[in-house]
């Protein structure tokens, strides 16, 4: 077999030898929730989850409509929800509102709950990643939240002297948008508490 040249290396009989586990701590440092008509959420001291998410959340549920991100179930189509909380670290805002060419691209114009600090990369937090709050609540990592068009206008709402900010944030915006997740044990998240972060072993598979 051959061995990627990302790999760590292999063991005796061959086989790539996996990221082992990491455990380390984090900073919740906000909360917010769309419990509104629009896309963008606001700011609020901590938020209470339960199994479906974030109660009053437009995100909230045990399941949701297929949509553009799963184009291999008819659109409308009832699936499970791993989407119920969406998460962004600052420094990534930052480094897109850099490559935009705007002042700033804060956490609510993007519809994010989270925005947590003292993850380096958190965007590339690999599924399967458990966050353990101090309130008792733990989430688990979904996957990378692709950029759209959607977020793309909200921010560039606020500043309309930017054209076609919601084409260019798709692209200022990969692998920066940050994470969703889905409610394992319900709980509090207070904002300004740490977080457990737990991250598994890590093979990369290849066919």
């Amino acid at each position: 077999m051959t061995v990627p040249s990302n790999s760590p290396g292999a063991d005796l009989f061959g086989e790539p030898v996996p990221l082992p586990p990491q455990r380390f701590e984090a900073r919740l440092a906000g909360t917010l929730i769309a419990d509104g008509a629009g896309f963008e959420t606001h700011a609020v001291p901590s938020l209470s989850v339960t199994l479906e998410g974030v109660p009053g959340d437009r995100h909230a549920g045990h399941a949701r409509p297929a949509d553009s991100r799963v184009p291999w179930y008819p659109r409308g189509t009832p699936i499970r929800n791993a989407r119920q909380l969406s998460i962004v670290a600052p420094d990534e805002l930052a480094e897109i509102a850099r490559r935009l060419g705007v002042p700033e691209v804060r956490p609510e114009w993007i519809g994010a709950n989270l925005v947590i600090e003292g993850v380096s990369r958190l965007t590339r937090l690999p599924p399967g990643t458990r966050l353990h709050f101090a309130g008792g609540a733990a989430l688990v990592v979904e996957g990378e939240n692709a950029p759209c068009r959607h977020a793309g206008r909200a921010a560039g709402d606020h500043f309309p002297s930017q054209e076609e900010l919601d084409l260019a944030f798709v692209r200022a915006a990969k692998g920066l948008r940050g994470l969703v997740a889905w409610v394992e044990r319900a709980g509090d998240l207070l904002a300004g508490t740490g977080i457990d972060v737990r991250v598994p072993e890590q093979r990369l598979w290849t066919r």
